[in-house]
């Protein structure tokens, strides 16, 4: 019972790939680039005098993020 894994015929049709361009990708980057300034700002900035939300809300929900960063809040 010799069986073989591999299919009897030899050749495996792959499709060819188009490369993706920098055209494509550049509205995507911008955006993940833009969204992580964002996040960044809420976790190590939102607070104190460059607080653009008043309360201490956010702050409670970054608060673990911010140590994990190393940024200080206390």
């Amino acid at each position: 019972m010799a069986q073989s894994a591999a299919p009897a015929t030899g050749s495996s049709a792959i499709p060819a790939v188009a490369p993706i361009s920098l055209k494509q990708i550049a509205p995507w980057a911008l955006f993940v680039g833009i969204l992580m300034l964002v996040l960044l700002y809420f976790v190590g900035a939102e607070q104190g005098a460059t607080s653009l939300i008043a309360g201490e809300n956010v702050h409670e929900w970054v608060h673990d993020g911010r140590h994990l960063l190393g940024f200080p809040c206390h």
